[in-house]
């Protein structure tokens, strides 16, 4: 006869929950080894994660059968904190995606979603503005690169991980959000009311003829249209007798790297190097080297960069740089090199997890590093803002964003050198017969 009260069914629940976390564990192990060809796991290895397990597992029912509020220790919800509290361990760009925040990940590298206009990481363990997109309510409310964002709707953002604030900042279009933010640069505390809305970006822009045959555009961010949209671009300015460029990445905070490789083969020669990423051993290491056609591999250029270039911005900015394809003019970029891999789980949430960094063709580290430019030309973000505002009426006369008077008459002081540049460079090649 078998007594099947409350720990008698508490210690059947502990062992099987035990063997289910045992079996996943050396399944994924197995699986991982063979796919990756990762060490396998010494015998003290697999003895050090059974004791290890079975702390969680004990951990796990204790909170389970003696926690106050019981709507809250569901196996689910308890497994999720889990995996959530593992990735915070990590770094700050490792975190558990939730099947909403999956989804709005997917929708990001499309180019369209619902929000602010910001692209926010976690830097010094504070929630940070990575740019601003231009002609979004977050641009238009006057946040900048680099600003701190301490509230959201009034709780702090202390201790909040990158999901879990890109989930507070999303939205309904039209529904409003509240944030203070800290500007490092001037000390200030601010505090906003924004209004959410659909955000589409278009990832090519201003693509234009300036003057002497320099053409001029702007890649916003780095995602899956952007290549064929450059490549267009590209087309019509060579139509109009393009002889020189300038790509404008200012402000560019990245997106995918496949992006930043089409890009930047476009003006490389074949099987040139544009970055390596470096993992956790040397098996994980690989080269990307420029392939695909239609190259402009002899255009004189200027890439214009500044603090709100970051991680795919700075590998096709430090690839040019490092094969001499290309001068760099404007202010030291972000320094956002690291890699992050999204693993989808079975019920479609994910893992993004840091597995590798960017290093450019010199062997240079983006991460926390920047790149420094070839020539430096200092902007305010006030007078970059001013500008992005002038533009934007260019496109939207019907555009009332507030600009003081002096902001009306800002000039693009970078681009202004870029030209210089290319001008100087044109009037060598002429007198060399290049």
């Amino acid at each position: 006869m078998h007594y099947h009260g409350p720990m008698s069914g508490r210690r059947e629940s502990m062992l099987f929950v035990r063997w289910v976390f045992i079996a996943l564990l050396f399944g994924t192990t197995l699986t991982v080894s063979r796919l990756y060809s990762k060490e396998v796991d010494t015998s003290e290895e697999r003895e050090e994660a059974y004791r290890n397990i079975g702390l969680f597992t004990r951990a796990l029912e204790q909170i389970r059968g003696s926690y106050v509020d019981a709507d809250k220790v569901s196996y689910d919800d308890l497994i999720e904190g889990a995996i959530r509290g593992m990735m915070a361990t990590l770094d700050e760009h490792s975190h558990y995606l939730d099947v909403d925040a999956y989804q709005d990940m997917q929708d990001d590298t499309r180019g369209q979603f619902g929000g602010l206009g910001i692209v926010i990481t976690m830097k010094d363990d504070a929630l940070t503005i990575v740019s601003p997109m231009e002609d979004t309510p977050g641009f238009r409310a006057g946040l900048q690169s680099d600003d701190r964002i301490l509230e959201i709707d009034g709780e702090t953002t202390e201790g909040i991980t990158l999901a879990e604030s890109v989930k507070k900042l999303r939205g309904e279009p039209g529904t409003e959000v509240w944030l203070k933010y800290l500007r490092p640069r001037t000390q200030d505390v601010q505090e906003v009311t924004i209004e959410r809305a659909d955000i589409s970006v278009a990832s090519v822009k201003d693509a234009r003829m300036l003057e002497d045959g320099i053409g001029y555009l702007r890649v916003t961010q780095f995602n899956e249209p952007t290549a064929d949209a450059l490549q267009e671009k590209l087309d019509e300015l060579s139509g109009q007798g393009m002889r020189a460029l300038v790509l404008d990445l200012r402000n560019n905070p990245g997106g995918l790297l496949r992006s930043a490789i089409e890009v930047s083969q476009k003006f490389l020669p074949s099987r040139k190097v544009i970055v390596t990423t470096r993992g956790r051993t040397f098996g994980d290491d690989q080269v990307y080297r420029a392939g695909g056609r239609d190259r402009l591999v002899d255009l004189p250029m200027v890439v214009l960069v500044n603090g709100g270039s970051a991680s795919a911005s700075e590998i096709v900015a430090g690839a040019l740089q490092d094969h001499r394809r290309a001068v760099l003019v404007g202010e030291k970029t972000f320094g956002k090199g690291s890699v992050q891999s999204v693993m989808q789980l079975e019920d479609d949430s994910a893992l993004r997890l840091t597995t590798a960094r960017y290093f450019t063709p010199a062997d240079r580290m983006i991460h926390e590093q920047g790149i420094e430019p070839d020539i430096l030309a200092p902007m305010s973000p006030e007078d970059w803002r001013a500008l992005m505002i002038l533009r934007a009426r260019e496109e939207n006369p019907l555009d009332e964003t507030e600009l003081s008077e002096d902001d009306k008459t800002v000039e693009d002081v970078q681009l202004n050198r870029a030209v210089s540049v290319l001008k100087g460079v044109l009037i060598f090649s002429a007198k060399n017969g290049r």
